[in-house]
């Protein structure tokens, strides 16, 4: 019996040769296996990066598309679901990288019923970069042990498994067009209307990281999309839960008078060669604090 896969690769200035050329040898290795590779260029500015990745449509199986103008993250990904052929999807970040030689025989290997969700892991250990060390300190939580103890709360869109029908009944909610909290609202969206999500234990390699302060452009960015939809992510934010405790505390204010005074000297800290998780997480309660005080 043949089993029907799309592959789908959402990507913004991001090389995904590599990637694709690892998918393509798994699934070529995969017997009964019809599949296809989509990858869809989200308004990319590197255009030597675009004619590199135009090349993809002479390869077997694959197909390159490009949206002229950025439409964001979760309307990207309903895009590529729509130009699916197949009855199951593979969504896979482009920036990531395949870690295992089974990755595609597993999750194909069993029937799906709703989504299914194999993790990352972190590759890599460079202290002087802010997000490869925000990752590594927070690595426990994408075990497969302590994603299953809140199934919905801890999915993202990095590398899950879904069916065509389901992504039909449900897209994404294309309000998230900005960095940050597609995937958590689509969580909500999952518990809301009982579609369970599998775990499994079967990683994508998440090995680069963009530099210091363009992580902090992009934290920036995930905070104002968190203020937009805070009512409907209050129970999917640390952020939000520990903000609402200072504010009770009726410490807010303090907290917006301190980011105010240092946010400086926290940037300075966390784009240089030492960043401080301490501070960062700082960084983003004031940040969050001051977003709050213009609403």
């Amino acid at each position: 019996m043949s089993i029907q896969l799309s592959i789908l690769i959402p990507t913004f200035n991001d090389d995904c040769i590599e990637l694709i050329s690892e998918l393509r040898r798994q699934a070529d290795a995969c017997k009964g296996l019809n599949y296809e590779i989509i990858v869809a260029d989200d308004g990319s500015t590197n255009q030597e990066l675009i004619a590199t990745h135009e090349k993809i449509n002479s390869w077997e199986h694959c197909l390159f598309v490009r949206k002229e103008e950025n439409v964001g993250r979760a309307a990207i990904r309903n895009f590529l679901a729509s130009q699916a052929q197949y009855v199951w999807l593979l969504f896979i970040d482009s920036d990531m990288s395949v870690v295992r030689d089974d990755f595609i025989q597993k999750y194909i290997s069993s029937p799906l019923n709703g989504i299914r969700y194999g993790g990352y892991e972190v590759i890599g250990n460079d202290r002087t970069n802010l997000r490869n060390t925000y990752e590594r300190a927070f690595a426990s939580k994408h075990t497969i042990e302590h994603r299953r103890k809140e199934p919905y709360q801890h999915f993202h869109t990095s590398n899950f498994m879904t069916s065509k029908q389901l992504m039909e009944q449900f897209p994404f909610d294309e309000r998230f067009r900005y960095y940050g909290y597609e995937d958590d609202i689509y969580g909500k969206c999952m518990m809301e209307n009982h579609i369970p999500i599998e775990h499994i234990d079967n990683p994508i390699g998440f090995s680069r990281f963009e530099s210091n302060e363009e992580f902090l452009r992009k934290t920036e960015e995930g905070l104002r999309t968190l203020m937009q939809f805070s009512d409907e992510l209050a129970d999917y934010s640390s952020i939000i839960t520990v903000f609402n405790q200072l504010k009770r505390w009726k410490l807010t204010p303090l907290l917006s008078v301190f980011h105010q005074l240092f946010h400086r000297l926290e940037y300075r800290n966390l784009c240089g060669r030492i960043p401080s998780l301490l501070l960062f997480k700082l960084y983003k309660l004031g940040y969050y604090s001051m977003l709050q005080r213009k609403k």
